[in-house]
């Protein structure tokens, strides 16, 4: 079942469509990422599911209840969502124990008994229920803001790039807890992020957008692997993009002949492999026949216990003084130096991007 239905939403400021033609399914209890460029529409998606603005014209639908079509809109305080924006946005002037309690209708000892209730489920201690927010690291902050959030016990958690703030060991624990905490609380969430490995870690279903349009939906792994396009294959990671000729399920190309993972014959296209997918042999002294093609490692950028390399193929073409340069992720202990002469060879398919 799905909690949240976003049908053909359209919004545009003046003669810029900051929306078009949006639609998306959230299963219940789900995490869904829309993760993008700036500028892409990505908060101005999160803002119309808050509540915060309306679009011009599609329908929105939560758990069944209709909460936004061509008839009527029903305002951000009646629609039971939570929201945690960017910088937290507590009140200053209110204690940690009085941000979480804000918006509970219990008073004295239940209200107490729920906010101490609440800051445990975030990690919080509870000698932290005085404190002013000045007073608390970013990470604090963060789960002050999600507890008050979570107090309303709210049908849609909506998260507006919340650990951006944060430093990047703190974000990797941070996005942890919180993906923990919201599953085992069964609260169907929209995290909204321009950060891609934060993306693909945190989400059920990811969706990609682009200049106001949702370019593709699915599970991470799967538009990892099979990106539509191009630029989505280039936004989610490190990809290696060449020209091919297709043949009965084989892609003839600088690398040599590899699998790909469709069968129509093309004269010409575009494939896509992940650096992860190719691998190198040293060619030693007096070399042995090895699968792939040769070439030289031009760059190496060792981060502990991963190398990235950058090989330039053999020339295929008489004449041609280059051949292509890639990129290879390789383990950091053995991944050849600079200058070594390479086999290079891929696992897995090739993926065959769509024609633009």
């Amino acid at each position: 079942m799905n909690a949240l239905e976003l049908d053909s939403i359209y919004k545009s400021y003046g003669a810029h469509k900051a929306l078009e033609n949006i639609s998306l399914s959230v299963p219940t209890g789900s995490r869904t990422v829309i993760v993008g460029p700036s500028g892409s529409g990505k908060t101005t998606l999160l803002r119309m599911i808050a509540g915060f603005e309306f679009p011009d014209t599609g329908k929105l639908s939560l758990n069944g209840q209709t909460l936004v079509d061509d008839t009527h809109e029903i305002p951000a305080h009646q629609r039971l969502i939570g929201y945690v924006p960017q910088d937290g946005a507590l009140f200053p002037h209110m204690t940690v124990a009085a941000n979480i309690g804000f918006g509970l209708s219990t008073k004295g000892e239940a209200k107490h008994q729920r906010v101490a209730e609440l800051m445990d489920s975030v990690a919080l201690d509870s000698s932290m229920a005085k404190r002013w927010p000045h007073e608390l690291s970013g990470g604090q902050q963060q789960r002050v803001a999600l507890a008050r959030a979570l107090a309303q016990q709210p049908r849609l958690m909506l998260l507006d790039e919340p650990f951006s703030a944060l430093d990047a060991g703190l974000r990797g624990a941070m996005r942890k807890m919180v993906a923990r905490l919201l599953t085992d609380a069964g609260v169907t969430t929209i995290l909204v992020t321009h950060d891609q490995s934060e993306a693909l870690s945190f989400a059920d279903q990811l969706a990609v957008m682009r200049d106001g349009r949702l370019v593709q939906s699915g599970h991470p792994l799967d538009l990892y692997r099979y990106p539509d396009d191009e630029q989505t294959a280039l936004f989610l990671g490190d990809a290696v993009v060449m020209p091919a000729r297709i043949e009965a399920g084989w892609a003839h190309c600088d690398l040599g002949r590899i699998p790909v993972n469709n069968h129509r014959n093309n004269k010409s296209a575009q494939i896509m492999l992940r650096p992860e997918q190719l691998q190198l042999v040293s060619i030693q002294p007096s070399p042995t026949e090895v699968a792939g093609c040769r070439a030289v490692v031009t760059e190496r950028d060792f981060s502990g216990n991963t190398c990235t390399l950058t090989v330039e193929l053999q020339p295929t073409a008489a004449g041609d003084p280059h051949g292509r340069s890639l990129m290879v992720r390789s383990s950091g202990m053995y991944a050849p130096p600079a200058g070594s002469a390479v086999h290079v060879s891929t696992i897995g398919h090739a993926h065959v991007l769509s024609e633009p």
